[in-house]
């Protein structure tokens, strides 16, 4: 079953959370399990973001979760927050087009 991961945070430096995410996403070719990612901005508030991270399964996304340079960019996010970024973990149950 698919699974979606939200993640939203707010930060001031956007521009370095781009290129930790083009970081990652060079180091982790070929291993990481994330089918898709959707990197949004709150058009009333520039510093406000949510990213929408798409797995094939909760095990595959645990899988990703894991890899070295997840836990290391995680990390680094964390730190280019202003506040700790909210997780909110969805079981996709219907899928409409």
């Amino acid at each position: 079953m698919t699974f979606v991961q939200l993640i939203e945070y707010e930060t001031d430096r956007g521009e370095e959370m781009d290129r930790a995410m083009d970081d990652w996403m060079r180091a982790t070719e070929g291993k990481r399990t994330m089918s898709r990612e959707i990197h949004t901005q709150d058009r009333g508030d520039s510093r406000h973001y949510v990213d929408i991270v798409e797995f094939p399964s909760y095990e595959q996304a645990m899988v990703n979760n894991d890899l070295p340079e997840t836990q290391r960019t995680a990390e680094r996010f964390r730190e280019l927050c202003s506040n700790e970024p909210r997780f909110v973990n969805l079981e996709v149950v219907g899928d409409r087009s």
